[in-house]
Protein backbone atom coordinates (compact mmCIF):
# COMPACT_ATOMS: atom_id res chain seq x y z
CA UNK A 1 0.00 0.00 0.00
CA UNK A 2 1.00 3.57 -0.15
CA UNK A 3 -0.52 6.76 0.42
CA UNK A 4 -1.44 7.23 -2.92
CA UNK A 5 -3.46 3.97 -3.53
CA UNK A 6 -5.78 4.69 -0.49
CA UNK A 7 -6.73 8.82 -0.93
CA UNK A 8 -10.03 9.00 -1.82
CA UNK A 9 -13.28 8.92 0.63
CA UNK A 10 -14.32 5.90 2.60
CA UNK A 11 -18.03 5.71 3.78
CA UNK A 12 -19.61 3.04 6.17
CA UNK A 13 -23.62 3.66 6.38
CA UNK A 14 -25.81 1.16 8.66
CA UNK A 15 -29.50 2.34 9.36
CA UNK A 16 -28.83 5.14 11.94
CA UNK A 17 -24.72 5.46 12.12
CA UNK A 18 -22.98 6.78 9.08
CA UNK A 19 -19.05 7.53 9.43
CA UNK A 20 -16.46 8.03 6.94
CA UNK A 21 -12.87 9.01 6.30
CA UNK A 22 -11.33 10.75 3.22
CA UNK A 23 -7.65 10.48 2.97
CA UNK A 24 -5.92 13.45 1.12
CA UNK A 25 -2.71 13.00 -1.56
CA UNK A 26 -0.47 14.88 1.30
CA UNK A 27 -1.36 13.12 4.20
CA UNK A 28 -4.49 14.51 5.54
CA UNK A 29 -7.02 12.93 6.56
CA UNK A 30 -11.03 14.04 7.80
CA UNK A 31 -13.04 11.64 9.57
CA UNK A 32 -16.80 11.90 10.52
CA UNK A 33 -19.57 10.04 12.64
CA UNK A 34 -22.99 10.26 13.61
CA UNK A 35 -25.19 7.93 15.23
CA UNK A 36 -27.95 9.49 16.76
CA UNK A 37 -27.70 12.45 18.50
CA UNK A 38 -23.78 11.90 18.71
CA UNK A 39 -22.15 13.86 15.68
CA UNK A 40 -17.74 13.67 15.82
CA UNK A 41 -15.30 15.07 13.34
CA UNK A 42 -11.70 14.80 13.39
CA UNK A 43 -8.70 15.96 11.63
CA UNK A 44 -5.22 15.25 11.31
CA UNK A 45 -2.71 13.42 9.56
CA UNK A 46 -1.69 10.06 8.25
CA UNK A 47 1.63 7.89 7.29
CA UNK A 48 1.13 4.29 5.58
CA UNK A 49 4.11 1.69 7.30
CA UNK A 50 3.30 -1.69 5.67
CA UNK A 51 -0.38 -2.54 5.73
CA UNK A 52 -1.10 -0.48 8.69
CA UNK A 53 -2.80 3.34 8.52
CA UNK A 54 -1.18 4.97 11.10
CA UNK A 55 -3.75 8.26 12.43
CA UNK A 56 -2.50 11.23 14.13
CA UNK A 57 -5.45 13.38 14.80
CA UNK A 58 -4.97 17.07 15.54
CA UNK A 59 -7.38 17.04 18.83
CA UNK A 60 -4.98 17.24 22.11
CA UNK A 61 -5.88 14.55 24.10
CA UNK A 62 -8.02 15.63 27.33
CA UNK A 63 -9.27 19.42 26.20
CA UNK A 64 -13.01 18.00 25.54
CA UNK A 65 -13.85 20.69 27.87
CA UNK A 66 -13.46 24.45 28.11
CA UNK A 67 -13.36 26.27 31.17
CA UNK A 68 -15.02 29.38 30.78
CA UNK A 69 -15.08 30.82 34.33
CA UNK A 70 -14.04 29.65 37.91
CA UNK A 71 -15.03 31.62 41.55
CA UNK A 72 -14.36 30.27 45.03
CA UNK A 73 -17.63 30.67 47.04
CA UNK A 74 -19.03 29.15 49.90
CA UNK A 75 -18.80 25.09 50.31
CA UNK A 76 -18.50 22.50 47.90
CA UNK A 77 -18.51 22.11 44.43
CA UNK A 78 -20.36 23.87 41.62
CA UNK A 79 -20.16 22.29 37.93
CA UNK A 80 -22.38 23.99 34.77
CA UNK A 81 -21.56 23.31 31.47
CA UNK A 82 -23.42 24.79 28.53
CA UNK A 83 -23.74 24.20 24.85
CA UNK A 84 -26.79 24.94 22.51
CA UNK A 85 -27.93 21.66 21.83
CA UNK A 86 -29.66 20.91 25.82
CA UNK A 87 -29.73 16.98 25.01
CA UNK A 88 -25.91 17.12 25.60
CA UNK A 89 -26.35 18.46 28.37
CA UNK A 90 -27.03 15.53 30.46
CA UNK A 91 -24.82 12.32 30.50
CA UNK A 92 -21.50 14.47 31.60
CA UNK A 93 -19.53 12.75 34.82
CA UNK A 94 -17.82 14.56 36.93
CA UNK A 95 -15.10 12.20 38.98
CA UNK A 96 -14.38 13.81 42.22
CA UNK A 97 -11.32 12.57 43.73
CA UNK A 98 -10.58 13.19 47.39
CA UNK A 99 -7.28 11.28 48.48
CA UNK A 100 -7.45 8.04 46.57
CA UNK A 101 -11.30 7.81 46.67
CA UNK A 102 -13.45 8.54 43.52
CA UNK A 103 -17.09 9.66 44.04
CA UNK A 104 -19.17 9.59 40.31
CA UNK A 105 -21.81 12.43 39.89
CA UNK A 106 -23.76 13.47 36.94
CA UNK A 107 -25.07 16.44 35.54
CA UNK A 108 -28.66 17.05 35.45
CA UNK A 109 -31.08 18.00 32.66
CA UNK A 110 -29.89 21.31 33.01
CA UNK A 111 -26.15 20.63 32.41
CA UNK A 112 -25.49 21.07 35.94
CA UNK A 113 -23.97 19.61 39.14
CA UNK A 114 -23.41 20.56 42.66
CA UNK A 115 -21.91 18.62 45.78
CA UNK A 116 -21.02 19.00 49.24
CA UNK A 117 -17.50 18.47 49.41
CA UNK A 118 -15.67 20.18 51.28
CA UNK A 119 -12.23 19.49 49.80
CA UNK A 120 -11.04 17.21 46.91
CA UNK A 121 -7.96 17.35 44.83
CA UNK A 122 -8.89 16.39 41.61
CA UNK A 123 -11.77 16.86 39.22
CA UNK A 124 -12.33 15.26 35.89
CA UNK A 125 -14.94 15.07 33.56
CA UNK A 126 -16.21 12.67 30.77
CA UNK A 127 -18.94 12.69 28.58
CA UNK A 128 -20.64 9.24 27.69
CA UNK A 129 -21.36 10.15 24.38
CA UNK A 130 -17.95 11.36 23.36
CA UNK A 131 -15.75 8.57 25.39
CA UNK A 132 -12.46 10.05 23.92
CA UNK A 133 -10.56 10.92 27.30
CA UNK A 134 -11.25 12.13 30.31
CA UNK A 135 -10.86 16.32 31.04
CA UNK A 136 -8.97 17.30 34.38
CA UNK A 137 -10.78 20.07 35.18
CA UNK A 138 -9.16 20.97 39.26
CA UNK A 139 -5.99 19.36 40.09
CA UNK A 140 -4.21 19.65 43.70
CA UNK A 141 -2.71 22.99 43.05
CA UNK A 142 -6.19 24.67 41.94
CA UNK A 143 -8.07 25.75 45.11
CA UNK A 144 -11.16 27.44 43.12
Amino acid sequence: MSQLTIQGEYIFNRQEMVTGFNFMAYGKFDFFFSYGASDRTATGTFSVEGNTIKLKSDKEPGKDFTITSQLKAGTGYSIKFKDDNKYLLTNIRCSFFIGSERHDEFTDENGEIKVVYPHCDKIFVFHALFPDMVTLVKDENNEN
